[in-house]
C-alpha cells in the first residue's frame, strides 16, 4: 500500500487519505476518522488500519488519538513516541490528555464539526417532560 493513497473506494484507503490531510499541531479521533470515512462506529477498525502504519510510514499516524484526548498506542510501545511527536507540533498534555476542543481538526468540507449527538431513546425519568 503506498504512503499517499488517493481517496479510494475502500475503508482503508479513505482512512489513509484523511490521515494525510491532518495538519501539524492538530488531531483527529479514531471515531472521527471512521465517521468521515463513511463507517460511523468503526473506530476500532480505523485503529487497526493505523496500527499497520506505526513506525513504517511517512503518514502522520501520530495525529490520531482516542475520543478522550489520549494516545492509544502505549500497549504497542509507541505511546511515548506519539506524545513526543505531537508535543513537537505544539500539542500540550494535561493529565495525559490533550484539549480536543482546541486541537481537533475537521476537514474544510466538514467545517461544521461533529454531528449533533443522537437523542437517547431511553424514556425520561418520572416527573420529566413527558409527565407534564
Amino acid at each position: 500500500m503506498p504512503d499517499t493513497p488517493e481517496a479510494g473506494t475502500g475503508f482503508r484507503e479513505r482512512v489513509l487519505a484523511l490521515v494525510t490531510r491532518i495538519p501539524p499541531g492538530r488531531v483527529m479521533t479514531y471515531g472521527q476518522l471512521a465517521l468521515l470515512a463513511g463507517q460511523p462506529g468503526a473506530a476500532r477498525q480505523a485503529g487497526f488500519v493505523l496500527n499497520s502504519l506505526v513506525g513504517g510510514t511517512e503518514l502522520p499516524w501520530h495525529r490520531v488519538i482516542n475520543a478522550q484526548g489520549r494516545v492509544s498506542t502505549h500497549k504497542l510501545g509507541f505511546g511515548d513516541m506519539q506524545e513526543r511527536l505531537l508535543e513537537a507540533e505544539g500539542i500540550s498534555w494535561q493529565g495525559g490528555r490533550c484539549d480536543l476542543n482546541a486541537a481537533q481538526w475537521w476537514p474544510e468540507e466538514e467545517r461544521a464539526g461533529p454531528p449533533e449527538p443522537l437523542i437517547s431513546m431511553r424514556p425520561p425519568p418520572k416527573g420529566g417532560p413527558r409527565d407534564a
